[in-house]
């Protein structure tokens, strides 16, 4: 039997005078899209832009929500009380909706960013704030979670349908969690490395750490930074080499059936 497995990106981070990765070029390689929501990149212009782009190319579409931090591009932790967090959630995923909703098309699912991810990976009590957020909101979108995270045990309990993602620009630690981005080999770099990174950890089922640690998982959607210099290059390898492999390349509603 075939296996499935998703492609996505995070996109529409442009705001402003700022433009940031190259959506175009990313939105003909992934199979969904996870679109930053004003608060730490991009702007509602972007958003409608970066939906229609994805309504053209079949990509499913999902909502990308950080902390209120463009400064720190939402990389920088934010200790908010979880009533006010819960209420950050809400009206960022509904923006996107309401984009979505004037081009005819739906978000499918939520995908928490940067330093508020890294929390909800690593905080059980953060990781249900985020859960209980979307699942108030519509008990049917799909939570896109890190593999071996809080979240995903978080999403689950919600009886939110979740689907687990891997990295193929960052390295592991042997918790589970990212190394993070201040500390040397946090990034993969180039396209192949990253292709390499992926298909390891598909083949094995496992999260591999920076010291050979294997945490046995069920990867089915692998993320590629969009903001990265070399996406495209790394989105379209491993998008190469696992139809190579015999992978067969869904959107994330498709993984959650």
């Amino acid at each position: 039997m075939t296996r499935l497995l998703n492609l996505n990106a995070d996109l529409g981070e442009s705001f402003g005078a700022w433009s940031i990765g190259s959506d175009d070029a990313m939105l003909r390689i992934v199979n969904s899209a996870n679109v930053a929501c004003g608060f730490h990149a991009g702007d509602p212009l972007v958003m409608f832009r970066t939906v229609a782009l994805a309504r053209e190319g079949g990509v499913s579409v999902g909502a990308h929500p950080g902390y209120p931090d463009l400064q720190g591009f939402g990389r920088r932790r934010m200790d908010i009380p979880l009533p006010e967090l819960e209420a950050m959630l809400t009206y960022q995923i509904g923006a996107l909706e309401a984009c979505a909703r004037a081009q005819g098309l739906c978000v499918t699912h939520v995908k928490p960013h940067g330093a508020l991810s890294n929390v909800a990976c690593a905080e059980r009590k953060v990781a249900d704030a985020v859960a209980r957020a979307v699942h108030r909101l519509d008990p049917s979108l799909i939570l896109l979670a890190p593999a071996a995270s809080q979240l995903i045990a978080a999403g689950r309990e919600q009886g939110l349908p979740v689907v687990e993602e891997i990295f193929a620009d960052r390295a592991y630690l042997d918790d589970g969690n990212l190394v993070p981005r201040s500390q040397p080999g946090a990034m993969i770099h180039g396209a192949e490395a990253s292709l390499r990174h992926v298909m390891r950890m598909v083949e094995e089922s496992a999260l591999i750490s920076i010291t050979g640690k294997h945490i046995p998982i069920n990867p089915q959607s692998i993320c590629v930074h969009g903001d990265n210099a070399d996406a495209v290059a790394t989105a379209q390898a491993i998008r190469d080499g696992l139809s190579t492999a015999g992978y067969k390349l869904v959107t994330i509603p498709e993984l959650a059936v």
